[in-house]
């Protein structure tokens, strides 16, 4: 009777134990693509702030730019 017991319950956890590892593989997943997500944003969004800093600061300034031929 014990041994039958041990083995229903050994069988009923190989399958809970199979379907946590599943899920925990799901939720890695998820997050690695929320991370890398993530990062493209903030990636785009340094650019922007890089780009914001070297504009021109003026019409003066962006004449004197496209006269030199640096913009």
């Amino acid at each position: 009777m014990r041994t039958a017991l041990r083995y229903g319950v050994t069988a009923l956890a190989i399958p809970l134990f199979l379907l946590a590892l599943r899920r925990s593989g799901e939720r890695a997943g998820r997050l690695a693509e929320r991370l890398e997500t993530t990062e493209r944003s903030h990636d785009a969004q340094r650019r922007m702030l890089e780009a914001a800093a070297r504009r021109p600061h003026s019409r003066d300034d962006l004449a004197e730019r496209l006269r030199d031929g640096r913009f």
